[in-house]
């Protein structure tokens, strides 16, 4: 029974998709489409009509500027990650992202406990070290006394040698003394320099603790505004660790790839528009920097132009370089001159003393009020603007 229903309902569902396959090529073909001409229909007669225009114009010929698009993205000229110089606990971090800065401005503080201990330690040793310099001293000073004394009496003895009034027993005396003593004067002189080292090293080491000490405050070192906070208090920083990112807020520049064919167009230094799409405007821009090797998968090269300061112009923006690359001769129309018959467009010329309808093919919108005419027109002709009744 099921077996005989389900033959008898067949036929019924072979003609239920015929006839919406039908339907469906009649809908893609514009049958149910009011006013739109069909492939196989004949265009509209456009034979010469008796006419009074509203309004004449003259379609004109241009020259307009060619352009090539190079998309690119906004970015800060400078992008800083600040990172510690040294090991240490995280104490505070008073800024957040989107904060404002400016040049010099603390970004993070760390633990200065141990820094502060080697400073106080050094200023010891320096303290030290001062003391051991001046008994050197005190101590080259006596030496020194000794040494002018039996060395007087030692050329007092030669002297009285020579004239046989001493014997050469105590003439030895005297030289041994003389010698013992400037060997003390030199020993002296030795301990001097040793002691004048420490101090200069010890200075060095109070030197490199205060360094030391002031990485413990970390500056901004410029004006910019925070982007990105990856540490927090309590956090350990070391160097290599990015603690912050910042960014220079008012010096952003357009990032564009332009392929190798165009790269003879951009020379350093030039002014350039640029549209950036959320500002729905276009900027000067200049070449600041061309990256002199292109990438070998896109076949592109960086360019970096710089933009004017923007209260809305944020980095990561999308935008687009206007590269020029050529003159080309147009023929432009007013958008009222143009008629739209079905898909095609019409516009009506003075010939011969009579108005005529021709068919055109129209390109780009050159303005708010103007049309490019690709073909149809050669340039010169007189055009009337469209009345109500030409819809």
């Amino acid at each position: 029974m099921a077996e005989g229903l389900k033959k008898s309902f067949r036929p019924i569902l072979y003609i239920a998709g015929a006839v919406c396959l039908v339907l469906l090529m009649m809908v893609m073909s514009g049958v149910f489409i009011a006013g739109k001409i069909g492939p196989n229909d004949k265009a509209p007669d456009l034979q010469e009509t008796p006419y009074k225009p509203v309004k004449i114009y003259r379609a004109e010929k241009q020259y307009i500027t060619e352009y090539y698009e190079a998309v690119g993205t906004v970015r800060p000229k400078t992008e800083t990650r600040i990172e510690a110089q040294i090991t240490g606990r995280i104490l505070e971090i008073p800024v957040r992202p989107g904060e404002k800065l400016k040049k010099g401005e603390i970004l993070v503080l760390l633990d200065d406990r141990e820094s502060k201990s080697k400073l106080d330690q050094a200023r010891l040793a320096l303290t030290s070290a001062k003391a051991r310099k001046e008994k050197a001293k005190d101590g080259l000073v006596s030496a020194q006394a000794v040494l002018n004394q039996t060395e007087s009496s030692y050329k007092r003895l030669k002297t009285l040698f020579d004239s046989d009034i001493v014997t050469s027993h105590e003439l030895e005396a005297a030289e041994s003394t003389y010698l013992q003593a400037k060997a003390r004067v030199e020993q002296a002189e030795e301990a001097l320099n040793e002691a004048d080292s420490e101090v200069l090293r010890v200075k060095k080491t109070i030197e490199q603790s205060r360094i030391a000490l002031g990485y413990t405050r970390i500056h901004a070192p410029e004006t910019g505004e925070v982007v990105k906070r990856t540490a927090e208090p309590g956090d350990l920083a070391w160097p290599g660790k990015p603690l912050l990112i910042i960014q220079t807020r008012g010096e952003l520049r357009l990032e564009a790839q332009v392929r190798e064919g165009l790269i003879g167009f951009v020379p350093l230094g030039a002014e350039l528009d640029t549209v950036i799409t959320a500002l729905k405007k276009s900027l000067k821009g200049i070449v600041e920097e061309i990256v002199p090797s292109a990438d070998p998968m896109t076949r592109t090269f960086l360019v970096k132009v710089g933009l004017p300061h923007h209260e809305s112009l944020f980095p990561g923006m999308f935008g687009r370089l206007l590269i020029p690359i050529e003159e080309k001769e147009i023929i432009v129309v007013p958008k009222d001159a143009v008629v739209n018959i079905g898909q095609m467009e019409v516009v009506t010329i003075l010939e011969n003393d009579r108005w005529k309808k021709i068919f055109v093919k129209t390109g780009r919108e050159i303005d708010n009020n103007r049309l490019e005419i690709l073909s149809g027109l050669n340039g010169g002709e007189q055009v009337a603007l469209k009345r109500k009744d030409d819809e």
